[in-house]
């Protein structure tokens, strides 16, 4: 790799000069089925004709006036996400950091305005927001912390999936309660089926907003457009990214309720936020996961492929539990495990492990069953010889 590029990343020993569906293909001509969805992003696949077209076809009319103007295109995917979130507003970003960093922003414009001198957000353990100073200090990874200190306040953390926890936590300083409806980076954590709903009736009761980010669990992944929507409730504040327009970068916070108009001209922007060019990527891929039911795809594949692993996996004793919604899918072991990345690449097969001993599986909405069948085969022996 190029000493030229921050080293940043451990990247992997290849490089992907283009692909189509679920496969990718390496700069030496080789192909990979990949599992992860470059984290989530192209839940459409590579090279989707009805993106493509749509970006082919902006990028010859207009790609960026700023946010002086009215933006045809931003108006028509914001009037879309409110339809499918029941919400009201719309700022668009350029990823879900920066969507984070907006509903951060919004909470505590929201508390000030109820007359709270150091407004406060309760957040998980475990969580991951981004990596910008606000969203980082909203995460809960000491490690990925660790030497950008000092941390900005304001941040209130506690244990996932406790709600009585986060009852204790509130104050009178307290201004919203900011979570992830799945822990992606956290392992694919999925909590209580009745945790959102009983957050919902806190906040309610207490004067609080609730914020969910969707950054890696929305746009259709876990067999609902937003998985917050498998509890049934209406957040406050909803953040989304990485899938909303399958590779170009975009981030989106949305707002509804209390949370509607606390942000105002000259509070927050974005100089490329929203742009021809983002939006309309945007557009083709909300039409295509409608067109071709994708949520309900993603649903029936997730089924399939735990299934497949619950069956394969049988009395492998280093197999914790396989867990997941949808196409966001956890192995997690006993032991730690990331040496199977370079394995699985070896075998032609992307996938991630996050939080050290979790296999982390984000295929595209558009994989066949043969391909869903495929990622059974190759992985199971991988995790029986480690």
């Amino acid at each position: 790799m190029s000493s030229a590029i921050m080293s940043t990343y451990k990247r992997l020993p290849v490089s992907f000069v283009r692909g189509k569906g679920a496969w990718v293909e390496s700069s030496t001509g080789e192909q990979y089925l990949d599992a992860l969805s470059g984290i989530a992003v192209c839940g459409l696949g590579h090279a989707h004709p009805r993106v493509a077209a749509a970006l082919a076809d902006q990028s010859t009319r207009l790609i960026h006036t700023s946010n002086l103007y009215g933006i045809p295109h931003q108006e028509a995917l914001a009037e879309k996400l409110c339809a499918l979130s029941g919400l009201q507003q719309v700022f668009f970003s350029n990823s879900g950091a920066e969507a984070n960093e907006a509903a951060i922003k919004l909470a505590r414009r929201f508390g000030h305005a109820a007359d709270k001198t150091r407004p406060e957000i309760i957040v998980a353990e475990n969580a991951f927001h981004g990596r910008t100073l606000a969203a980082l200090a909203a995460t809960g990874n000491i490690k990925a912390q660790e030497g950008f200190g000092p941390m900005p306040e304001g941040f209130v953390r506690v244990p996932y999936n406790d709600v009585p926890a986060v009852a204790a936590a509130g104050s009178d300083q307290t201004a919203a309660v900011f979570v992830e409806p799945i822990q992606g980076e956290g392992g694919i954590v999925v909590p209580d089926d009745d945790y959102l709903n009983k957050l919902r009736e806190l906040c309610d009761e207490r004067g609080w907003l609730l914020m969910v980010d969707e950054v890696q669990s929305g746009v259709g992944r876990t067999g609902q457009w937003f998985a917050h929507q498998h509890a049934g409730i209406k957040p406050d504040v909803v953040t989304l990214a990485k899938a909303l327009a399958n590779g170009v970068p975009i981030g989106a916070c949305i707002a509804g309720g209390p949370a509607t108009d606390v942000l105002g001209p000259g509070s927050h922007g974005s100089t490329f936020g929203g742009n021809p060019l983002s939006c309309a990527a945007g557009l083709a891929v909300c039409e295509v996961i409608a067109e071709e039911n994708l949520t309900e795809r993603a649903a029936l594949l997730g089924k399939r492929l735990r299934a497949g692993f619950a069956d394969g996996l049988q009395g492998v004793e280093k197999v914790r539990e396989i867990r997941g919604r949808g196409l966001m899918i956890g192995i997690e072991l006993t032991v730690p495990c990331a040496e199977l990345v370079a394995q699985a690449l070896e075998a032609h097969l992307l996938i991630n492990v996050t939080a050290g001993n979790v296999v982390r599986l984000l295929p595209p909405l558009i994989l066949t069953d043969a391909e869903a069948d495929q990622i059974v085969s190759t992985l199971v022996p991988l995790i029986e010889a480690l």
